[in-house]
């Protein structure tokens, strides 16, 4: 702590990434990224792009790429924002829409950046109990006679990869006609089902999604939301007031080529949902409980061995996890499906350290 630090500075509690090492024979399983990389398309649209223009300013707005997106979900360029990886997108969205003195409603188990977003502006959270069984009760977020700031939540929610039906964002729409409505799809592409197409009816929908996972390009920071114009205008003004440029040239032109390599992006997601449904399988014989994932990871938990102690296990292997020291999840591993090799190597050392007696 330093004297310089304003009172602001001195309460937060910012999230921690996952642990990044340098070893040999790594298997990296505990950050979400997609095993399979970006499609060819993308490093060609990069290196081409890393020539004389470099030493120009890249387009503020993304028009090209915002063109892209909007094709791709069959919506209009007015209604994507596109900024620097989806928690750009979504600390944007907290200053813009979540009005401060009224709570913030999002799942007691959720991606655990929101609390920090809403810590940092100042907003109050209300955390709404997921169901014993860790799904999301959409009824528990109706306030008869009371008010809130907005609801976010993470669909598939993170870390339990567990998805949310269509109807049901729907009907969590319906409670809060009034309030902004944030879904965070950063896994939708492996198995859950997309708002996007709810947007024409409901005004207060506001869908985040990233290329970071199922567009192997958490390097390049990518995130985009779509919604309204109207929302769309407010997350521009927050932007025009923090940072012009928050995509540089090299992202825009890789993000842009991304979304043209339909045949590449479908393919590799479809092998990561294989490989989830044989890891799921794999662990469930060695006698872990395994919540049903619709995201690219697995959410698991052994009665008879404590998750911290098993994943700094795999740790001394050289295989890391997230293990995730919060209540009623401290007893599960979040892991990354990886490649087939990955996810055997995996399992192979787990049965070697007797898991299932």
């Amino acid at each position: 702590m330093s004297r310089f630090w304003s009172p602001l500075v001195q309460q937060l509690k910012p999230y921690v990434a996952g642990e990044q090492l340098d070893l040999p024979d790594l298997i990296k399983l505990n950050t979400n990224e997609n095993p399979y990389g970006p499609a060819p398309e993308v490093l060609a649209a990069i290196a081409q792009a890393n020539a004389d223009s470099l030493r120009l300013y890249p387009d503020p707005g993304a028009v090209a790429l915002r063109h892209t997106i909007a094709a791709h979900h069959g919506v209009r360029a007015e209604q994507v924002f596109v900024g620097n990886g989806s928690d750009e997108v979504l600390a944007h969205a907290f200053a813009a829409f979540f009005r401060q003195g009224l709570p913030l409603l999002m799942p007691d188990v959720s991606y655990s950046f929101y609390p920090v977003y809403a810590q940092l502006y100042g907003i109050p959270v209300e955390t709404v109990p997921v169901n014993a069984d860790f799904s999301i009760d959409v009824q528990a977020y109706a306030r008869p006679g009371g008010d809130v700031g907005g609801v976010v939540i993470a669909n598939p929610n993170a870390p339990t990869g567990m998805a949310l039906p269509l109807e049901q964002i729907e009907r969590l729409l319906n409670l809060w006609p009034d309030r902004v409505v944030l879904i965070d799809e950063a896994y939708v592409d492996f198995g859950g089902e997309s708002a996007v197409s709810l947007l024409a009816r409901h005004p207060n929908l506001l869908v985040v999604q990233t290329l970071s996972k199922s567009r192997g390009l958490a390097g390049l920071r990518v995130g985009y939301a779509i919604g309204s114009p109207a929302l769309i205008e407010g997350l521009s003004r927050i932007k025009g007031c923090f940072n012009s440029y928050p995509l540089d040239r090299l992202a825009q032109a890789g993000a842009q080529a991304s979304f043209e390599a339909d045949v590449y992006f479908r393919t590799t997601c479809e092998r990561v949902m294989q490989s989830r449904v044989h890891l799921t399988e794999g662990l469930r014989a060695l006698g872990f409980e395994v919540l049903p994932s619709s995201a690219n990871f697995v959410f698991a938990r052994h009665p008879l061995r404590d998750a911290a102690e098993l994943a700094q296990a795999l740790k001394s292997q050289a295989i890391l996890v997230r293990h995730f020291k919060l209540p009623r999840i401290d007893q599960f591993l979040r892991i990354t499906v990886g490649t087939g090799a990955q996810c055997h190597r995996l399992l192979d050392v787990l049965a070697q350290m007797q898991v299932h007696r």
